[in-house]
């Protein structure tokens, strides 16, 4: 009967053999969880009315304001890596900085900044650089496992930077988390950690890791210059004529869409899912921009401006026409708003069409629908599984054991990152963040931590996992993009000495939490 009184540890334990064995993670979390508790309910451990919750529970993950924009961001991720933005950046920033040494690494590093900030799917980021800028770095005599450390570490930067899936799935586990730690503290006027707080906690942390990636190139390349020498040959990467773009004229459409996005979720301005939203809109006008002819890229450039206008227009002097008190000036206002609606319609209907006829939006909107379901699947099963955890009295048992670790609050701060780190070997970040975090970031909540220097932190640890040898993802995904002269063994000597960057990045946020906390409460 002893052995009964462990079934959270057992169900723990079972979860982590299921996925081991290479089950799907969704079905496996259903599965461990209606299986203990049904032997909870058999052994009187497990009170089964709590499995009356499910259907509120999931009814409200499918209408979370805060995941709702996960879709509406993978769909803007992908619009922007089917139209092959990425190859521009990188033809652009090549013949920007190549010429200097280190150059061509330093350009990778800075267009995975910008590409993480506009795109934020990390397999995708990985395999374009892989396929366009790894060559020519080779080409160019580019030390090996520098040229593959670089591409695959400046791909992870979707995870840290802004709008990442990473930080929206973080920003609704630390807010229910941080619920969860007030009413235990008898606090029922709740606040919560909205996803702007957690994005811009981590946009400071993430350029703090893009400036030590790039200070580390710079060193190899001054100290060692035969690993790192100045580009002697022209990168021949999108084939895309030089009227059309210039170094301004392909960085500024993802800067402008970048700062839409952000500035209007950091400036109080939009809802996450509006923003993302406006994200999506503009990575289509963007790919028409890209594949169209001259007339389409007219109307697109108008379409653009009017649509700045409009938003301009909406927040400085919003009219609502059914409004009985209106004078001259307000239907004027209003007409004017009208017109703009009409243009930027128009200028959408031209890019929906070019994108469609390039078969963009069909691929854009599979990928999207695949990628999203797995992150809903996964959150439904890690629900069901954490209610069933916590009804066999796992959440305590937890809590008892963070407290217990010697060191205090950080001493159980430093097991948890321990565990994620050790987890992210194996377990893709929506896993780990939808099953392990809502189990353990309470705890560490009620000791005194800062749930938004936490995410931030565990952001980090999160994007270290992906380098990680063996199993780290990205490794995985050089690793199919990359020419035959790039071994596994290459691979995975060019990351270590950025995984210790990445260590050095978590010693500073935790170090100088101002780095996390700053900005946010600035802000907010």
């Amino acid at each position: 009967m002893a052995l009964f009184d462990y079934l959270d540890v057992l169900m723990f334990a079972g979860l982590c053999l299921a996925i081991l064995l290479g089950y799907p993670v969704t079905f496996t979390l259903l599965g461990i969880a209606l299986f203990f508790a049904l032997l909870g309910w058999l052994t009187g451990h497990f009170d089964a009315g709590l499995l009356g919750a499910l259907s509120q529970r999931i009814f409200g993950i499918m209408t979370n304001p805060v995941l709702i924009a996960i879709p509406v961001f993978v769909f803007m991720g992908a619009v922007l890596e089917k139209s092959r933005i990425a190859e521009d950046l990188l033809e652009q920033m090549g013949r920007l900085f190549g010429s200097i040494r280190g150059g061509l690494a330093v350009s990778v590093v800075v267009v995975g900044a910008l590409l993480a900030a506009s795109t934020g799917i990390v397999g995708a980021t990985v395999v374009a650089m892989g396929l366009i800028a790894l060559p020519t770095m080779l080409a160019n005599g580019y030390d090996k496992r520098l040229a593959a450390g670089t591409v695959c570490t400046a791909g992870t930067l979707g995870q840290i930077i802004p709008p990442s899936t990473l930080l929206i799935i973080l920003s609704d586990v630390m807010s229910n988390a941080y619920q969860q730690a007030q009413f235990a503290e008898g606090k029922f006027t709740v606040e919560t950690i909205s996803v702007g707080q957690t994005f811009a906690a981590a946009l400071v942390p993430g350029f703090v890791l893009v400036a030590l990636y790039i200070a580390y190139i710079m060193a190899i390349a001054y100290l060692r210059p035969a690993m790192a020498p100045p580009l002697t040959r022209p990168p021949k990467l999108s084939g895309q004529d030089e009227a059309r773009g210039g170094v301004l004229g392909v960085l500024m459409p993802p800067i402008v869409l970048i700062v839409a996005v952000l500035g209007s979720i950091l400036g109080g301005i939009a809802t996450p899912t509006e923003a993302a939203a406006v994200g999506a809109v503009g990575a289509v006008l963007l790919a028409a921009l890209r594949l169209g002819d001259a007339r389409t890229r007219k109307l697109v450039l108008i379409g653009g401006a009017a649509l700045a206008v409009l938003a301009v227009l909406a927040g400085v002097a919003p009219v609502r026409l059914q409004r009985g008190d209106l004078d001259g000036g307000d239907y004027a206002i209003g007409a004017i708003g009208i017109v703009l609606t009409l243009v930027v319609a128009l200028a959408l209907i031209k890019a929906f069409r070019t994108t469609g006829k390039a078969g963009i939006l069909k691929d854009a909107a599979t990928g999207t629908m695949t990628v999203s379901a797995m992150i809903f699947g996964t959150i439904i099963g890690a629900n069901v599984f954490s209610l069933v955890f916590r009804g066999l009295g796992g959440d305590a048992r937890i809590e008892e054991i963070l407290t217990l670790m010697p060191g205090g609050a950080d001493g159980a701060l430093i097991f948890v990152m321990i565990l994620v780190f050790v987890l992210g070997f194996f377990l893709d970040f929506v896993e780990i963040s939808v099953i392990l975090l809502p189990i353990v970031a309470p705890a560490l909540i009620l000791m005194g931590h800062d749930p938004v220097w936490l995410s931030v932190l565990i952001a980090i640890n999160l994007q270290t996992s992906f380098l990680t040898p063996p199993f780290g993802f990205s490794l995985f995904y050089l690793r199919g993009a990359a020419p035959p002269e790039i071994t596994t063994g290459t691979i995975y000597a060019g990351v270590l000495p950025f995984i210790g960057l990445q260590a050095l990045g978590v010693a500073a946020v935790w170090l100088l939490p101002p780095l996390a906390t700053a900005l946010p409460a600035w802000l907010f």
